[in-house]
């Protein structure tokens, strides 16, 4: 497999709603090892198929030194949050922006492993948020429609649209 190109806004696929993944076959796994090779390509903490073009509902974290190592998330669903509280984020589909962004640092999530057994977990922390983060992602949801109206505005007259 090998690392492929992260799409960026203005790209409308970005605001698509991703659609369940059914089949847990070949496929399936090809698309987690695109996604493990451009994430370490790319030096983040997680991606979502949505950034590589693909709207299947598929999600990989990898946080150094959280303990969890790399987690693939297919189907994901919050179950609860908790713990909220403001966090500095970016992202690969959104070059050079970044900013305060109120998420829960707790959340219990319900889905399944590549190859389609369920499981649900708490997971804290950066780990948390970055879920959320890409979570949103697969709903069409970027972090900065998340910012305050005031960073927004200031960004805007940065010249930076979004």
């Amino acid at each position: 497999m090998t690392a492929r190109a992260i799409i960026e806004l203005p790209d409308e696929r970005l605001r698509v709603v991703s659609r369940s993944v059914e089949q847990f076959d070949s496929q399936l796994a090809s698309l987690v090892v695109d996604l493990r090779d451009t994430l370490a390509k790319e030096g983040g903490i997680g991606i979502s198929a949505p950034q590589l073009g693909v709207l299947s509902r598929v999600v990989l974290i990898d946080v150094p030194d959280d303990g969890l190592g790399e987690v693939v998330y297919v189907n994901p669903q919050i179950l609860e949050r908790s713990s909220w509280g403001f966090v500095q984020e970016s992202c690969l589909s959104v070059p050079g922006i970044s900013g305060l962004v109120f998420r829960a640092t707790c959340v219990t999530v319900s889905a399944y492993d590549v190859l389609g057994n369920p499981f649900e977990t708490q997971v804290t922390g950066m780990h948390a948020v970055c879920l959320q983060h890409e979570i949103d992602h697969l709903e069409g949801t970027l972090f900065v429609d998340r910012l305050s109206w005031f960073k927004k505005l200031r960004l805007r007259l940065e010249g930076k649209a979004f």
